[in-house]
């Protein structure tokens, strides 16, 4: 269970986790349900909408973190209306949108959001819902196009059924919940966790692209919270090699696997002479004492030197958009990773592969992926692969832990109940498309709408 005021999981219990993606309309995916498991890895040819999931999301993090639909989609090439596939016909008062959804299990039990956003011919939030098993818990509605606010409605169950307020257009009122909701009745409290529990699991999210080019460059001592580029590694390095060495000698055995100037016994930081004072580069130590930078590895080896040291470290390492009240080691690492075997060889990709294997089955991170060799991840046990545009595959991970005995500190497998998500799906159906259960590749739609028309929001239905 949960503290439901302040929506710290008990570490007895399962951590909040991203286990569903829904997309409709979103760039040129148009309707896409995807069951997310530990480590699922998405394959298909260019095009076929991979960088799409990761993108859909980094943007349902980015909301959840409280950034306003501006910051998210304003600075993107094309502005909004680049989110709409271009073949969208708008409805009758000229509105074109997308919709994005997600399910999160976890001590508040398995909670769907689901979120409709109009691009055109103004950027704002049309419809959001917010619901558990049982009920819907949040409703919003657009009742006055003329201004810049929705209709809320959330499960109160005390002197009131509901209560209603105006919340902002242009932000996840679910992740305004928390300073909004008083939780003095049983309603509240279960509004709250809720909440609290999708926003945890959206903000767990890292998106890591190491860009070598970057990585060779020297770095500020203190900047020691890692970036999805990985270009302050040495800053982090240092810091985790003092804080965990334990974890930092699994970094090195890793680092090994995929470096060609090896063997290492050590991975740390040096001060920079010279002009570059204050500055420092991370350095190999190799076992006859000779010393490489790192700057000399090549693109394939810094990338997997990172990815590694992400995957070891999760969000010990990284800035995971996580409250700071919540512990570490009560956080799993929800790590997104565009083109995860780029300018890796065939033993870096087969060494980090099966590296992300054993740390998602602990239960330390989830990983999100895509790959370009879909036949080599297959045969990684615990990789759950989709062929966008073909049937999902799973390999059976070797020697799984039992639900009931999870391994390392892992929290419990939650099994999902057939019986909830379709009382679920039954009271979102307006909100998100409903595509074939499996895991189909993404398909541009002429004739996907826009945004339906909201329903006001007591009819218990949000418009979307």
């Amino acid at each position: 269970m949960s503290d439901s005021r302040s929506g710290i999981p008990d570490p007895a219990g399962p951590r909040p986790a991203v286990t569903e993606l829904r997309i409709s309309a979103f760039r040129g995916v148009r309707g896409l349900r995807l069951p997310l498991g530990p480590l699922t890895l998405l394959a298909g040819p260019s095009g076929s909408g991979k960088s799409t999931v990761i993108e859909a999301y980094e943007v349902l993090a980015r909301l959840a973190s409280g950034e306003r639909l501006r910051e998210v989609f304003g600075a993107a090439p094309g502005g909004p209306r680049a989110f709409v596939p271009q073949q969208a016909r708008p409805d009758e008062l000229g509105r074109r949108g997308f919709r994005l959804g997600c399910t999160v299990t976890g001590p508040a039990g398995e909670v769907r959001l689901d979120l409709a956003v109009q691009a055109e011919p103004s950027l704002r939030v049309v419809g959001e819902r917010l619901a558990d098993h049982r009920r819907v818990l949040l409703a919003t509605a657009l009742r006055d196009p003329g201004r810049p606010v929705v209709q809320a409605e959330w499960h109160t169950a005390g002197v009131n059924a509901v209560t209603r307020a105006p919340l902002p257009d242009d932000q996840l009122c679910t992740a305004l919940l928390p300073l909004r909701v008083a939780g003095t009745t049983q309603g509240q409290r279960q509004v709250l966790a809720a909440a609290e529990q999708v926003v945890l699991a959206l903000r767990s999210a890292f998106l890591c692209d190491p860009r070598p080019e970057t990585m060779r460059e020297t770095v500020a001592a203190g900047d020691e919270t890692l970036r999805g580029s990985c270009d302050n590694l040495a800053a982090v390095l240092r810091r985790l090699r003092t804080e965990s060495p334990d974890v930092h000698a699994e970094l090195v055995e890793a680092v090994n696997a995929g470096c060609a100037a090896g063997p290492l016994r050590d991975l740390r930081a040096e001060g920079c002479a010279g002009p570059e004072g204050g500055m420092i580069r991370a350095v190999a130590e190799r076992v006859d004492g000779r010393r490489v930078p790192v700057e000399w590895f090549a693109d394939g080896e810094l990338r997997h030197t990172a990815l590694a040291l992400v995957l070891l470290f999760g969000s010990h390492a990284c800035h995971a958009r996580a409250p700071r009240e919540v512990p570490p080691g009560q956080q799993t690492l929800m790590v997104l990773a565009d083109g995860l075997d780029r300018a890796l060889d065939e033993r870096q990709s087969d060494a980090l592969l099966a590296l992300a294997a054993r740390r998602c089955g602990q239960g330390r991170v989830r990983l999100l992926g895509t790959v370009a060799d879909a036949e080599s991840a297959a045969q990684v046990p615990g990789v759950d692969l989709v062929t966008l545009g073909g049937p999902r595959r799973t390999r059976p991970a070797a020697a799984a832990p039992r639900p009931d005995h999870p391994a390392d500190g892992a929290a419990p497998a939650v099994p999902h109940s057939r019986e909830s998500h379709q009382a679920a799906e039954a009271e979102t159906d307006r909100v998100v498309a409903q595509p074939d259960r499996r895991a189909t590749g993404p398909q541009t739609d002429a004739e996907q709408p826009g945004p339906p028309a909201p329903r006001p929001a007591d009819s218990g239905r949000p418009g979307a």
